[in-house]
């Protein structure tokens, strides 16, 4: 669950999820011609008689309507506010990030690169440019970068639980669950409702493989465990169950959990995952019905 630029747009966890996506391999469309396509919707008649004067508007009257346009996904018109906001002297590295944001909901992770090491570069010490360098990093499958960036980010700002989950994520994609742990443990003591916030599905969800999300979701129950809260143990347990984890076995040798194995409510949770995954095979290898005979 990797979460960019957070401050005027907290906790968002926007569409990098499209980024998993294959991109088409048709030549992309210039700013122009995307941003002709994108007029054709009928909504934009309805917009565009509410768009400030960009020559006579203040910059923060033209970064609103940039998010307005972001949120109704006019994304090329956002970028256009977001550079008018810029020469009416709007701040510089907040809007910076923002056209990151938006080049990523385009598809074009490498300009998206771009401007957060722009921001970076104004401010050593912005922490949202370092946190969305470090998600870009992330989506390239440059694990040890992403950890870098992400340890700058929480180094400029401990209290963003958001940079601890990034961080947390990065290690759980290089294995090294103990470290992704602790850096959720961080999270949560920090914003306690995070993950139902968010939920678990996203970016992590989809780019572990179904073995590593498995375990992830018994980490979270463990986690869970470990702050008291047997709701939210469950809920993860069972999904660790149902994808295959063997979580009575993990539980025998863990001191967290251990307590819990024999537990009533973890058996049938078990009983009913394993029911689960026997009818879903059952029912991937039943044979298929022959074709009825041509009629004459």
């Amino acid at each position: 669950m990797i979460r960019l630029f957070r401050s005027s747009l907290p906790y968002i966890f926007f569409g990098i999820l499209l980024l998993c996506a294959p991109l088409c391999a048709q030549k992309p469309l210039s700013h122009e011609e995307a941003r002709a396509l994108d007029h054709e919707n009928p909504t934009w008649g309805l917009v565009v008689h509410h768009l400030p004067d960009p020559t006579t508007a203040t910059a923060a009257q033209l970064e609103t309507a940039s998010d307005v346009l972001r949120a109704r996904r006019f994304l090329e018109d956002a970028l256009d506010y977001l550079g008018y906001a810029m020469q009416r002297g709007g701040n510089q590295t907040r809007l910076l990030n923002k056209m990151g944001i938006t080049e990523l909901e385009l598809r074009r992770p490498e300009q998206a690169r771009l401007y957060f090491q722009r921001v970076v570069k104004i401010n050593k010490k912005d922490s949202e440019g370092w946190n969305n360098l470090g998600a870009i990093e992330y989506l390239e499958g440059r694990y040890n970068y992403a950890i870098s960036n992400y340890k700058r980010a929480i180094k400029l700002d401990k209290n963003a639980a958001s940079y601890h989950s990034n961080l947390a994520t990065a290690y759980f994609d290089k294995k090294d669950f103990n470290s992704g742990r602790k850096e959720y443990e961080i999270a949560l003591k920090i914003d306690p409702g995070m993950l139902q916030h968010h939920g678990t599905a996203g970016t992590t969800t989809r780019m572990l493989s179904p073995e590593d999300h498995a375990r992830f979701c018994y980490e979270l129950a463990r986690l869970y465990a470990g702050l008291g809260d047997e709701q939210n143990m469950l809920h993860y347990l069972t999904m660790s169950s149902e994808s295959g984890f063997d979580v009575l076995h993990e539980m025998g040798s863990d001191g967290v959990m251990g307590k819990y194995r024999k537990d009533p409510r973890v058996l049938l949770l078990v009983k009913n995952a394993t029911d689960l995954r026997s009818r879903t095979s059952l029912a991937d290898a039943a044979p298929l019905p022959p074709l009825a005979p041509d009629k004459k």
